[in-house]
């Protein structure tokens, strides 16, 4: 027992750093009322789940006896919002987008384990990705009162002169044009969560203890995706909230009177 002792090897030292206690404390903060303050911020127009269905063939080399796991995750290349009908916005010369087709495009990462023909052998993994595309029918707003997708169309107006000396025929070396162009903000997309249902089998069936090279897959994926866009919206009556720090420039409202005792 003790020749046992002998032989075991010391663990491996480790350094380590005592951390000092800090205090802490609630800063005190003071707030400014500010009556309907206008903000700009990424408004949720959307929330769709996407049902996304892929068939594929992964082939597997060394040939598999028996699938042990599939790990899989989403990435999504594109989500774009591509509006198709509009309508004015009361006052304005922008407008509400009230139909768009949702383009969305990406891959399935799939991480495959299985085990070989190998006696005794180690679990092979297989890589692949799985692409997808296709598009939804959206129509805002989503709900009685909801936001949409805001734009501002540009215009582009050519004014046109007769010949000053006949006044029967065009000037075409006289022109003028305007040009209004409007900037506006990018809807965009964030993934939310996915959904995976799958169907994975060998095209030609095995006996027990055979293999196959060919793994065929039928994934249903349900894709759940934010739709968003950056727009000033007005609240209701609020504050600003600002802290209040110690040992700095004192309040505007402290009154210091100066000493009367002068020499």
């Amino acid at each position: 027992m003790s020749d046992q002792l002998s032989n075991q090897n010391p663990p491996c030292p480790v350094s380590s750093v005592e951390q000092i206690p800090l205090n802490s404390a609630n800063t005190p903060v003071v707030s400014t009322p500010i009556a309907t303050p206008i903000v700009k911020i990424p408004v949720v127009l959307s929330e769709p789940t996407l049902q996304i269905v892929v068939e594929s063939d992964i082939t597997l080399n060394p040939a598999a006896t028996e699938i042990k796991r599939v790990k899989k995750n989403v990435f999504l290349n594109q989500v774009k919002l591509v509006p198709v009908r509009f309508t004015r916005i009361a006052g304005t010369d922008f407008f509400r987008v009230t139909r768009a087709k949702l383009f969305v495009a990406g891959h399935i990462r799939k991480n495959i384990e299985y085990a070989s023909a190998e006696c005794n052998g180690a679990l092979r993994d297989r890589i692949a990705d799985v692409p997808f595309s296709g598009f939804a029918d959206l129509t805002f707003p989503q709900e009685a009162g909801g936001p949409t997708p805001i734009l501002g169309i540009s215009e582009f107006a050519e004014a046109n002169f007769l010949n000053e000396n006949t006044q029967l025929d065009a000037r075409l070396d006289k022109a003028f044009f305007q040009n209004l162009v409007k900037y506006n903000e990018q809807p965009f997309g964030e993934l939310v969560a996915a959904n995976f249902f799958e169907l994975d089998f060998s095209p030609i069936m095995t006996r027990p203890e055979g293999t196959f090279s060919t793994l065929r897959e039928k994934i249903v994926l349900e894709l759940t995706v934010k739709v968003l866009q950056v727009q000033q919206i007005r609240l209701a009556a609020g504050s600003v909230v600002t802290p209040v720090l110690s040992a700095l420039t004192p309040p505007a409202s402290t009154v210091i009177t100066p000493p009367t005792n002068l020499c």
